[in-house]
């Protein structure tokens, strides 16, 4: 059978990719739409691209505490440890100021997994 003409198996992938990064030109200052363009690059397997969307959401907002985790974790997937731990210890501090325990444990067990 295959697939139908018109579609891909990496269709709904790019559609959703286009559409965050459509978001994010119309809208730079949405943390939502950016983290979301982040994970999006990250789920299609472009960890630099995702590394990057990270960066330029904590340039935005520094107290979106999510972003330290999977930055950190897109930056351990193209081999930038140190850089990832740098990230994480950032988050626990701004995790401390902010009050969030949950994030900053998690942050906590990855530093400590990654040594």
């Amino acid at each position: 059978m295959g697939t139908p003409p018109g579609y891909s198996n990496t269709g709904m992938a790019e559609n959703r990719l286009d559409t965050l990064k459509n978001l994010v030109a119309q809208n730079p200052g949405d943390s939502f739409a950016r983290y979301g363009l982040a994970m999006a690059y990250s789920s299609a397997g472009d960890h630099a691209q995702a590394v990057d969307e990270y960066a330029r959401l904590l340039e935005i907002n520094p107290k979106y505490v999510a972003a330290y985790y999977h930055g950190g974790q897109a930056l351990e997937k193209i081999g930038k440890s140190e850089q990832a731990r740098e990230l994480y210890r950032r988050g626990i501090a701004v995790c401390t100021e902010i009050g969030d325990q949950h994030t900053r444990s998690e942050l906590e067990a990855v530093l400590d997994m990654l040594g």
